[in-house]
């Protein structure tokens, strides 16, 4: 059913039950893995002239220190393809899922910028909006609002 997984990762914390998620799917259906991480040009662009190289740099440092995160999180028989892009990350994330034509993209509902909305975070959404693949949308447990890895209700 799935045989290729792009996880979309920018190095938050509520990517990492995501990766968890499309790790253990991907395993289950024998399927490749594509771990993705995207520069925003955006950020780079919105960035005083004097560092945007610097800026860029520290963005480039973080999207391999996420991807790393994916492999480590892999069981060690897990080959993973890694990519890094710049440009607008919904648009870059959909595009890849386009060029490799991927069966199923994973994201976690909120990235870097937290909470900012109210259900997903807006990269998520436009994902799910605009993915050429269907979209595994996973969101952080919160052990504080009676969430538990047994699947016990959000109250």
């Amino acid at each position: 059913m799935f045989d290729t997984v792009v996880v979309a990762t920018d190095g938050s914390e509520s990517v990492k039950r995501a990766i968890d998620v499309a790790l253990d799917l991907a395993d289950r259906f024998d399927a490749e893995v594509h771990a993705l991480s995207v520069v925003d040009a955006s950020e780079v662009d919105a960035s005083p002239q004097q560092l945007r190289d610097e800026l860029r740099t520290a963005l480039e440092t973080t999207a391999d220190a996420a991807l790393a995160t994916v492999e480590e999180r892999a069981d060690e028989d897990t080959e993973i393809t890694t990519a890094v892009r710049e440009g607008r990350p919904a648009a870059e994330i959909c595009e890849y899922a386009r060029e490799i034509d991927a069966d199923l993209v994973a994201t976690g509902t909120r990235g870097r910028h937290g909470e900012n909305r109210l259900l997903l975070g807006s990269v998520a959404e436009r994902i799910v909006r605009t993915s050429p693949a269907p979209v595994l949308s996973v969101r952080q447990l919160d052990p504080m609002a009676g969430d538990e890895a047994d699947g016990a209700p959000v109250r």
